[in-house]
């Protein structure tokens, strides 16, 4: 019995010489652990119009997918310079972050399909004469975007009631 696990030992070595031999230096005979998932890559585009008149803000944002993967979901962010009302209400799918945050869904996002809109109309502590808007992505659906340049703006927005478009 001895001689057969020596001879069993034999092979094996044998076998493990065979194989760094046939594989080459720094190979291994031994299954390497899958790759994982690769994360699906979408280009989110933020655009729209602001608009302000005393302590109102008219927003009107269109968010689209460029691909090449569809998103099952994404969230706008948009931060305002100035404090946000605390008793008004938001659309469906939007919630507040903090007291000059604002989060919205914009559900499913198929590629180069039409833009999701989302309308707001939010009111501010005061009077500000201006308003500066931050809008980006908050989250993407753990897709990566190889541009951000289309989808996060800064505007300046002026107490005149006219739009600045984005």
């Amino acid at each position: 019995m001895g001689a057969m696990r020596g001879a069993v030992l034999k092979v094996s070595a044998v076998t493990a010489m065979t194989a760094a031999v046939v594989l080459g230096p720094g190979l291994s005979a031994v299954a390497e652990p899958a790759p994982r998932a690769v994360a699906p890559e979408a280009d989110l585009a933020h655009h729209g119009r602001l608009s302000l008149h005393e302590e109102r803000l008219g927003i009107q944002l269109r968010t689209g997918n460029r691909g090449p993967s569809p998103l099952a979901d994404a969230t706008v962010r948009l931060r305002f310079s100035v404090p946000l009302a605390s008793w008004q209400r938001l659309p469906q799918g939007c919630l507040r972050g903090d007291s000059r945050t604002v989060l919205c869904g914009t559900g499913p996002l198929r590629v180069s399909a039409q833009a999701r809109r989302t309308a707001l109309g939010l009111r501010f502590t005061g009077r500000p004469s201006e308003v500066v808007v931050r809008v980006d992505t908050a989250w993407n659906g753990g897709a990566s975007d190889r541009n951000r340049r289309n989808d996060t703006h800064e505007v300046l927005v002026l107490s005149t009631d006219d739009a600045y478009v984005f």
